[in-house]
């Protein structure tokens, strides 16, 4: 039997109404540019202290994940990287590196990237394996890494077991990037076109919102009580997955359409204002 322990602090009508938070990274905590405002740090670290669970949910790996949990606090509870493929429990003072990894995903990367080569020849791939390591064709690198990715033959990238796969073409705008994407038919993956001519791939099933019902279950919240902000197609699973899904303002049409609500852009501190009146009805119900 599974184990609840709430932070110190919490009381019994509290943990009734303890949230879930869930926070996308680039595009909702970061800008474009990859900058975090005071006035985002300062409301997220609020929710921390306030005793929710708060979720960091991104695409990025690991090592790209672990600073953003430093910048807003974070020192105890989950995260959720590579879109679902890696999920840490995160406690500074219990673990030696403050975080373990409970669970990660794997597939066979074989039959997409076979697919996928056919169809965009000139298209950089790279992927993330089940070491945590990064292999890259043609030294293709990215800040969403959060690790120096090794060049490699295409062959290689066959023989390994992948957590992450990705696909970025310097030839394609994104809209024909998605058309030829979707005209493969590509199966036995989840997968997710990006801002620009980039594909995300997973195991199949495996989504941002996934992990996060993985991390509810365990930590014994109520689904009535889950919430999420995001900005990107990686994020349309989660936000209808939450009870309370947010959609940034920048965000496409497909990802604002299933949201219960859209909040300011990222150039607006829209991620502040919704976490913002988390604090406050926080402090409304004490």
């Amino acid at each position: 039997m599974m184990t609840t322990t709430f932070p110190a602090g919490i009381d019994d009508q509290q943990q009734t109404t303890r949230k879930l938070v869930a926070l996308d990274v680039d595009g909702t905590l970061v800008d474009h540019e990859g900058q975090m405002s005071d006035e985002v740090r300062s409301a997220a670290s609020a929710v921390v202290e306030g005793g929710h669970e708060v979720v960091i949910a991104t695409g990025r790996s690991l090592g790209a994940t672990l600073p953003i949990i430093e910048k807003i606090g974070l020192t105890r509870g989950h995260a959720v990287c590579s879109n679902g493929g890696v999920t840490l429990r995160i406690d500074v003072d219990e673990l030696e590196d403050g975080y373990e990894i409970i669970n990660r995903v794997v597939f066979d990367p074989r039959p997409a990237l076979v697919a996928l080569r056919k169809s965009l020849p000139t298209a950089k791939f790279a992927l993330e394996d089940d070491q945590g390591r990064f292999l890259s064709t043609e030294r293709f690198q990215d800040a969403s890494f959060g690790a120096e990715a090794e060049s490699v033959g295409f062959d290689r990238m066959l023989e390994a077991r992948a957590v992450r796969v990705v696909v970025f073409s310097t030839d394609s705008t994104a809209e024909e990037f998605g058309e030829a994407v979707e005209s493969i038919g590509l199966h036995g993956v989840t997968y997710s076109v990006g801002w620009t001519a980039w594909l995300d791939i997973a195991a199949a099933g495996v989504t941002k919102a996934s992990a996060l019902e993985l991390v509810r279950r365990r930590c014994g919240i109520d689904p009535a009580q889950t919430v999420a902000i995001g900005d990107g197609r990686n994020d349309i699973e989660m936000l209808t997955w939450a009870a309370r899904g947010v959609a940034m303002g920048q965000a496409p049409d497909e990802v604002m359409t299933v949201a219960t609500e859209v909040t300011a852009s990222v150039y607006d501190d829209g991620a502040a204002k919704i976490l913002r009146s988390l604090t406050r009805a926080g402090q409304e119900e004490r």
